[in-house]
């Protein structure tokens, strides 16, 4: 029976006849409820396992832990009990039919039928309840389990079909491929009862985030006391492809791997946001993806979007001193350089910190630089098949903090991912949330940059590469990119984070060289070498 039905009670009279000097008494005694109202009941507190509930139905007490038994056996996820027509009543005796259907875990459905019968015990109809009440097969002291065999696992491939998770692939794909691992009591209370202590199961990287499609579904049989009561057919582990490209993640190894500090290279296709190289040089942490650094100078590109976008043209003319003070904070360029007067495209390409904070104060504002950063994908949620550190651009909190922001230092945090999609949505005028995994339904929306943006940026990143900050650094022809210096730690002298990021036809790029010093001088010859390694 449905929760919410509503049933007419139709009472059971028993007439009794007393003699009484003659007066011929009668006197009618009633039975209490229907054997639908009170199966009805008992159906109820089955479906939401309330076994106390139940309990107030019996005609005699019980033990019913058979039904938490059938839950925990079974890995009973929900439970839908159907109620059918009441047996017409005979004796005091009824029985009402029930269909009981379930979703196990890591199972499917399934569903049986059976029978609770009810009987009118002190004039109330109360469940005749037996063990076979419970499934027409139960017995006393029988127990529900699962018997499984599983499938062969689906493979894990790059965007060629080709197989990434042999164990032969490289350390920073087997970073984020993961391992195969034997199965703990925790993760059989996570997966379910089908998986088994000591089984195969993923750990790390896609390996976990796919598990369940790789794994598939088991084939199944539902046992009771040691017998099947039904057999359900799995299906086979699903594959799972990653937008990775072979060509591309060897020139991006073959470019950082012999650096004598940790580094980290990330591209990405500028029309699609799909990731095709992710390398660190160095094992343990996934710095490409999960690092946490003030992005420097590589931010003059968000902070010109804005700029761009409230109308500052390339060639209108700015000043370049070699200091500035803006909210009482006293700035510098790098090496105390000046520029004097220049445009604001050559501002850009020599890297004038003195011309974008002063800038930003008078354009923008802690707003708008913050909307800008959010339209390039500071703040918003990844989901690109692996577990990765969300891009972080707090509002500003004062003047002073603002013009820090504006050539990336401050509370601002990215990885090479964050800002090699950056530069993929210069590229292309649009920001798409990166991805790994192509199928994957993404959190964010992807963002139009403001309309004009994107081909007036690009020049301005030419002109990093053909005779700015990057002009030194070999890239080959037609490179569009932008040089960062992220100073980190505490003291007169800090230590910088060399950084480079830009993009070269539609694919998109981003460098990290941690402890590295000058964008310019190391972090821009790695993406020469990995261009000229395409």
């Amino acid at each position: 029976m449905a929760r919410g039905t509503t049933i007419t009670i139709v009472s059971v009279v028993t007439v009794v006849a007393l003699g009484a000097a003659g007066t011929g008494a009668y006197f009618l005694l009633r039975t209490t409820g229907s054997p639908a109202e009170t199966a009805g009941r008992f159906a109820a507190a089955w479906q939401n396992g309330d076994n106390a509930a139940m309990t107030k139905e019996l005609a005699a007490p019980q033990s019913l832990a058979g039904y938490e038994q059938m839950r925990t056996g079974l890995a009973m996820e929900t439970l839908k009990v159907t109620l059918g027509q009441a047996a017409p009543e005979k004796d005091g005796r009824s029985a009402v039919p029930y269909t009981a259907s379930m979703k196990l875990k890591n199972v499917g459905d399934w569903s049986y039928q059976g029978q609770i019968p009810v009987k009118v015990t002190d004039r109330t109809w109360k469940v005749d309840w037996t063990p076979q009440t419970l499934h027409p097969s139960m017995s006393n002291g029988a127990a529900f389990a699962l018997k499984t065999r599983w499938p062969e696992r689906g493979e894990i491939t790059d965007s060629t079909g080709s197989r990434i998770d042999t164990g032969q692939v490289g350390g920073s794909v087997q970073q984020l491929v993961g391992f195969l691992d034997k199965a703990t009591k925790k993760d059989i209370e996570q997966l379910g009862p089908s998986y088994k202590v000591g089984q195969a199961v993923g750990r790390g990287g896609l390996q976990e985030n796919f598990q369940k499609r790789l794994a598939g579904t088991p084939t199944t049989e539902i046992q009771l006391g040691g017998k099947t009561l039904e057999t359900i057919d799995g299906e086979k582990g699903g594959s799972v492809q990653t937008t990775l490209d072979p060509r591309v993640q060897d020139a991006a190894v073959a470019a950082v791997k012999d650096l004598d500090k940790p580094a980290a290279l990330v591209a990405v296709e500028s029309k699609s946001g799909e990731i095709k190289a992710v390398v660190n040089n160095r094992g343990g942490f996934d710095r490409a993806i999960n690092g946490r650094y003030a992005p420097g100078s590589t931010f003059k590109a968000v902070t010109a979007i804005g700029l761009l976008a409230g109308g500052v043209g390339p060639q209108e003319r700015v000043t370049c001193p070699k200091y500035a003070t803006v909210g009482g904070l006293k700035i510098r360029n790098s090496e105390r350089a000046e520029f004097g007067s220049l445009s604001f495209s050559d501002s850009f390409a020599y890297s004038c910190n003195t011309t974008f904070a002063p800038l930003a104060q008078q354009h923008l504002g802690a707003a708008k630089l913050l909307e800008t950063a959010e339209q390039v994908g500071f703040n918003q949620p990844l989901a690109i098949g692996v577990p990765a550190t969300k891009p972080s651009f707090p509002k500003a909190e004062s003047d002073a903090e603002l013009a820090a922001e504006s050539f990336g230092q401050a509370r601002i945090t990215a990885s090479p991912l964050t800002m090699a999609s950056v530069a993929a949505a210069i590229a292309d005028g649009t920001w798409r949330p990166p991805t790994l995994v192509p199928d994957m339904k993404q959190k964010a929306e992807p963002r139009e940059l403001p309309e004009g943006v994107s081909d007036k940026l690009g020049s301005m990143m030419s002109a990093v590469v053909t005779k700015g900050t990057a002009k030194a650094a070999g890239l080959p022809g037609g490179t569009r990119g932008k040089t960062g210096t992220a100073e980190y730690g505490s003291g007169p002298k800090l230590d910088s984070h060399a950084w480079f990021m830009g993009y070269k036809g539609s694919l998109a790029f981003a460098i990290v060289v941690e402890g590295g010093g000058g964008g310019g001088k190391v972090a821009a010859p790695v993406a020469a070498a990995f261009l000229r390694g395409l």
